[in-house]
């Protein structure tokens, strides 16, 4: 049963205040053993107002990233995976990324960014870049909000953003088994960008990022294609010693789900969710959780 948003904001307030003194205790003890996770956010569009789902308004997101700052180390993905590899982080860290390629991003989100000097990858559809096309998802809630243009994605690029790929069309790869449509999607979206900023686009992002939205001919062609790395978006933490190629994300959604992630939550430290993309097995719980339907997917990977 989905509760009242209310009712979830108190009874999510009162088990984050109640947990408080558990979680610093287990903070404490993860950044003394190195072991502490490093936390990936991921934004859609900051804008003046909170017309779909996934935006959020000026104010939140400078609310959001003052919070983070003081608290987190905030790194690059980069800098992420350096220490997922090397099986050692002993201090708070954190990385801020985006989805699709919104042209509101530029009025306040990303100069807040630039100016502050906090590393950001920036995941674009370039279909929608290069044919000024609105995003179908916001088509279906009657919204008309403008993509990036190639001029915004340069400049961002020559401004130090590091830009990354997030498919052609925003496709769902989970059900595309086509090897020629997914490398369609996953690497000739990578040859665009980096035809368009004249740099190395080091990262891809799964629209959705659920589970059920990722394959392992996915993750393949992104490794064959060079990727660095891939990015989910289900909600996860990443501990020194995974796997660096996949990178897990967090959907920041409001403040109190940002602090009760950043503070690491303790149901979530024991890692319900995991995708194997070395093979096409998951976990019942993976199983069951993967089937929400689409206009809930945002929601789980928040929660």
């Amino acid at each position: 049963m989905k509760l009242p948003p209310q009712l979830r904001t108190f009874l999510l307030s009162l088990y984050y205040n109640g947990t408080l003194p558990y979680r610093l205790w287990q903070n404490a003890r993860l950044y003394a053993a190195g072991k502490a996770p490093i936390l990936v956010f991921f934004y859609h569009r900051i804008a003046h107002d909170r017309c779909v789902p996934w935006s959020h308004t000026n104010e939140e997101f400078a609310r959001q990233i003052a919070w983070l700052k003081k608290r987190f180390e905030l790194i690059s993905l980069a800098e992420a995976q350096r220490r997922v590899r090397q099986k050692s982080n002993d201090r708070p860290a954190a990385c801020i990324t985006f989805d699709d390629g919104y042209a509101e991003n530029c009025d306040y989100a990303l100069p807040l960014l630039i100016e502050e000097q906090i590393p950001c990858t920036y995941f674009v559809c370039t279909h929608y870049i290069f044919e000024q096309q609105l995003f179908p998802h916001d088509i279906a809630l009657g919204q008309r909000l403008s993509p990036n243009t190639v001029r915004q994605i340069r400049y961002l690029a020559e401004a130090g953003i590091d830009i990354g790929a997030h498919t052609r069309t925003h496709a769902d790869l989970g059900k595309i088994h086509d090897p020629r449509r997914i490398r369609e999607e996953v690497s000739r979206c990578g040859d665009e960008l980096e035809q368009l900023i004249g740099q190395r686009v080091r990262y891809f992002a799964f629209p959705y990022g659920l589970p059920r939205n990722m394959t392992s001919a996915a993750f393949q062609a992104a490794r064959e294609h060079g990727y660095d790395g891939v990015c989910s978006a289900y909600g996860d933490y990443n501990y020194p010693g995974d796997d660096g190629f996949h990178i897990r994300r967090i959907h920041a959604d409001d403040m109190l789900v940002l602090r009760n992630w950043a503070t690491l939550d303790p149901r979530k430290l024991w890692r319900p969710v995991a995708y194997d993309y070395t093979r096409d097995q998951q976990s019942l719980k993976i199983e069951v959780t993967s089937q929400l339907p689409t206009g809930e997917q945002r929601e789980y990977a928040a929660h």
